[in-house]
């Protein structure tokens, strides 16, 4: 080869190479924002699982960065946008509708995923459930909308309750509105609703002393994730009270809970992780449309119905998806 023919063929290949590297895909990134401390295990493997059904596995095809708000609510918006400014490919927010919003704040060009948020479209973050426009999509498992039927419950298992007390985090920002709904729902039974409030630890510690003074016969836990991390201190408190008490996710009737009645939490993550994987191989948020779940489940802990006295009615114990003996 003569050496005109070289260079004129070394040129070439240094011209493509800027082209060619630019062809090449580069590892798309997630960005895990959470109101939480940290993961939680079932959550996480679930979420990666649905993931990876769409072809993409952590540490070997896409990478992920996790900021967690430790339950620090005015952090999330710096979070948020240090993700934005990592220039990451999708938002997954979790663990609290302000999650949420933090993301959809800091931007209106980044795909936008949450795993379990109730009423969406109420709290503003879409348009509709079908068509939820702009760059948002995600799950909405029905936690505030079950708790009448959470109510229902509870009151055939402990009829004689004339006074039903509701834990509640005042730091959702739709407390006040969830309250407000559940006062009609008990006026409507002919009972009357009792408010405990508490954001932190050592609120819930102090919040169960007052059942007594308030002659609760039974209690609500309202859906929140603080209280899903809590869930040991929560069962632990209203065993130590002897207070039947229902909660949302299936893990507090593991745990020793009486009843739950809920969507499971995992199978939420789960399908998020498959959106965000669709949304990685090009399917835009605004074309899925929020899902809401089509089974709820059912758990009854007999060995707490034993320890509080209580007969489970055959009724609801035909309908339990599961029983724990």
């Amino acid at each position: 080869m003569r050496r005109r023919e070289l260079l004129l063929l070394l040129s070439g290949a240094i011209t493509a190479a800027p082209a060619l590297h630019a062809q090449q895909k580069t590892t798309p990134v997630i960005g895990f924002l959470s109101s939480l401390r940290g993961p939680t295990p079932q959550s996480s493997a679930a979420f990666l699982q649905g993931l990876s059904q769409t072809g993409y596995v952590e540490g070997k095809n896409v990478a992920i960065e996790y900021r967690w708000a430790g339950f620090h609510n005015d952090q999330l918006p710096g979070l948020a946008a240090d993700l934005v400014s990592r220039k990451v490919d999708v938002i997954v927010a979790s663990g609290s509708v302000l999650a949420v919003l933090a993301a959809k704040s800091a931007t209106s060009a980044i795909p936008i995923v949450f795993p379990a948020i109730s009423d969406p479209v109420g709290s503003g973050l879409v348009e509709s459930l079908a068509h939820p426009g702009g760059n948002i999509t995600g799950f909405s498992p029905f936690q505030f909308e079950l708790m009448p039927k959470r109510l229902e419950l509870l009151t055939e298992l402990v009829p004689q309750a004339r006074v039903i007390a509701l834990l509640v985090n005042p730091n959702d920002p739709r407390a006040e509105r969830h309250i407000k709904d559940m006062l009609e729902a008990t006026r409507r039974k002919g009972l009357k609703l009792q408010t405990l409030t508490a954001g932190t630890e050592s609120e819930i510690d102090a919040a169960f002393p007052r059942l007594v003074e308030l002659h609760a016969g039974a209690l609500l836990v309202s859906p929140d994730p603080f209280f899903n991390l809590r869930r040991e201190q929560i069962v632990t408190l209203a065993s130590r009270h002897a207070i039947p008490a229902i909660y949302e996710w299936r893990e507090f009737a593991v745990a020793g809970g009486l009843i739950s009645y809920g969507t499971s939490l995992p199978g939420m993550y789960h399908l998020a992780g498959g959106y965000v994987g669709r949304i990685l191989n090009g399917v835009k948020p605004a074309d899925l449309p929020i899902e809401q779940p089509t089974k709820f489940e059912l758990v009854i802990n007999l060995k707490t119905a034993k320890a509080l006295g209580l007969t489970i009615p055959p009724v609801i114990l035909a309908r339990a998806d599961e029983v724990i003996e």
